[in-house]
């Protein structure tokens, strides 16, 4: 567990008789990558042998002394977070120094490189197909306006040529479209 900053540390209550302490409530909220939790997630997360109740308790508690602030929404959920004095909603100040660093696709990172980056990659592979079918459509369109009044042996090797730079550009437009029609399909049916 990471160290809690000071204004935590010094309003946590140091009772230790409790099935579950605040202690370790709140130290699991601020290791978790999530801003907020409900109170079924964190009992999944700080001990699964403890009842909702006494993490709700617990919870309670901590808004009490200021700690953890909640949102509530429709339908009775209730989100809680860390309630950090640095900014106006739930953001740590390590989110927030994220959010002012330079964006991830500013710059080429190790995580594209290596194709662990899947929303680069994907960028990459419809820029890739959209210039496959640019430029082979064009070539075969060249190829076919140059050769029409040739004769002979030229004639056909241009017509063959042509006609394989056209079904590669046909190819490449199906492989975009299915690639997009993946990403959006993807995207929004989740």
């Amino acid at each position: 567990m990471s160290e809690l900053p000071g204004w935590i540390h010094n309003r946590l209550d140091r009772n230790l008789d409790n099935t579950l302490s605040q202690r370790h409530v709140v130290e699991t909220m601020v290791d978790s990558e999530r801003p907020f939790f409900s109170a079924r997630q964190l009992q999944a997360r700080v001990k699964p042998d403890v009842s909702k109740a006494t993490v709700r308790n617990r919870l309670d508690e901590l808004q009490e002394i200021d700690i953890v602030a909640t949102e509530t929404y429709p339908d009775s959920v209730t989100l809680y977070y860390i309630n950090y004095r640095e900014s106006n909603w739930p953001l740590s100040p390590a989110g927030k120094r994220a959010i002012a660093a330079e964006p991830p696709n500013a710059r080429l990172s190790i995580g594209f490189i290596t194709v662990s980056d899947t929303a680069g990659f994907r960028l990459f592979v419809v820029a890739g197909l959209s210039l496959a079918f640019g430029l082979s459509t064009a070539v075969g369109l060249v190829l076919v306006g140059l050769l029409t009044g040739a004769g002979g042996l030229v004639e056909s090797l241009g017509a063959a040529l042509a006609a394989g730079g056209l079904f590669a550009g046909v190819m490449t437009l199906q492989l975009l479209v299915a690639t997009l029609l993946f990403f959006v399909g993807d995207r929004f049916l989740r």
